[in-house]
């Protein structure tokens, strides 16, 4: 009797123990939960940022990225986290640039499996991050590898005409996200080191974009262009690639309204570069949806598997608005942007009981050549899969949301 008694009243401590242990834990969970949670009553800049902080920990976790690299996808989502540093003050998105630049190079200002001989010109994009944190800082090891990158131009293949290849593996070829990838880099460097003698160099890479991958038709851009007309994508005729890909177009825009932020008003060629800026921006605002967004065809809106998609969506949103706060595009632009954010919003956005922001159905990453061979036909894109949370379609978001509040 008396070991049925104990016995229960063990029974009983265990069960008591276990419940409060149980409640504890979960109270934690909670509490955790709660403090990685997303107001709802702060601007979309700040909630796609705290959730990217949220989801992406170290920042070359983005695009489910495995291993830390070097790379432009990282360069672009970060370039907003540090527009949103200079607005708002806030260390944690100084920190988090900080960390992945830091987490890249070693302590004798080298970037990590970094190769100069791919001559790929994606690795200049992560390079301009560097700027502001060695004026902030004073680290050598930012301005050596500003340096270093700067040097890759120097040798980078060019193609007869004077643009520059892609990467080394990709003879006499210029990609459009080639523009983005450098022109920015390359402004801002050669204005604040070198009094600016490159500038006519880079309004020669937009001037060749806009002869050569620019369509005479629409005036949209195709991806990229093949000066020697020998890879079997290219058009016999104009050397371009098959495809106008809603995503170039953006990162042409992007690479217009970046550049033109370094580059002197009183240069002859800002003028030259601001008119490319409203060619495309006027011909771009003729292909959107109805309800304000672009395509991943851009000039197809009606082939069958076509789809608004929300990289190019983002990036144009964005280059509308920043091109219209800066004075190189009209007011008018700014109004469109809003309106089409707003599209964005319903059509792409959607907020989780964490209050967290996810962009849906993220184009992948598309290419041209290589092996398996890209042969870049409309299908091509159109069968690329999408995903969630892309780390182009975050930062372009961020991007859009960030102008849109000043």
């Amino acid at each position: 009797m008396r070991k049925s008694f104990c016995t229960n009243i063990n029974l009983k401590i265990v069960i008591v123990l276990l419940l409060f242990f149980g409640f504890k834990a979960i109270a934690q969970n909670q509490n955790e939960a709660e403090k990685n949670a997303v107001p709802y009553d702060i601007k979309w800049s700040e909630r796609m940022a705290l959730t990217i902080l949220n989801k992406y920990p170290q920042a070359w976790q983005l695009d489910g990225n495995e291993k830390p690299k070097w790379d432009y996808k990282m360069g672009f989502v970060l370039s907003g986290f540090e527009k949103l540093y200079q607005k708002t003050n806030d260390k944690k998105y100084l920190n988090y640039i900080k960390d992945y630049v830091d987490g890249m190079i070693d302590s004798t200002g080298n970037i990590k499996k970094y190769d100069i001989k791919e001559y790929n010109i994606d690795y200049l994009n992560p390079g301009k991050l560097l700027f502001n944190l060695y004026d902030i800082t004073k680290d050598s090891r930012y301005l050596e590898i500003i340096g270093k990158l700067r040097t890759q131009l120097e040798t980078q293949p060019r193609t007869a005409s004077g643009g520059f290849w892609h990467k080394q593996i990709y003879p006499n070829q210029m990609w459009i996200d080639g523009l983005y990838m450098a022109e920015p880099f390359y402004t801002q460097f050669t204005v604040k080191y070198e009094k600016g003698k490159s500038l006519d160099d880079i309004a020669k890479q937009f001037e060749l974009a806009q002869h050569n991958i620019v369509d005479k038709k629409t005036g949209l851009v195709y991806q990229a262009w093949d000066e020697s007309k020998e890879i079997a994508w290219a058009d016999k005729q104009t050397g371009t690639s098959p495809t106008i890909w809603g995503r170039g177009i953006g990162w042409y825009m992007v690479a217009l309204v970046e550049t033109l932020d370094y580059f002197p008003k009183s240069h002859p060629k800002y003028k030259v570069l601001a008119g490319y800026l409203n060619q495309i921006a006027k011909n771009v605002n003729q292909y959107k949806s109805e309800s304000g967004l672009w395509y991943q065809v851009a000039d197809k809106p009606e082939k069958f598997g076509n789809y608004v998609e929300p990289s190019a969506s983002g990036m144009i949103i964005y280059a509308f608005a920043k091109g219209a706060n800066k004075g190189y595009l009209a007011g008018s632009y700014k109004s469109q942007a809003k309106k089409s954010f707003e599209s964005f919003i319903k059509e792409f956005v959607k907020v989780d009981k964490k209050g967290e922001v996810n962009v849906l159905n993220v184009s992948s990453n598309v290419g041209l050549g290589g092996k398996p061979f890209r042969d870049g036909t409309n299908e091509y894109y159109l069968t690329a899969k999408t995903k969630d949370n892309g780390a182009i379609g975050l930062g372009a978001f961020l991007l859009a949301a960030i102008e849109l509040e000043k």
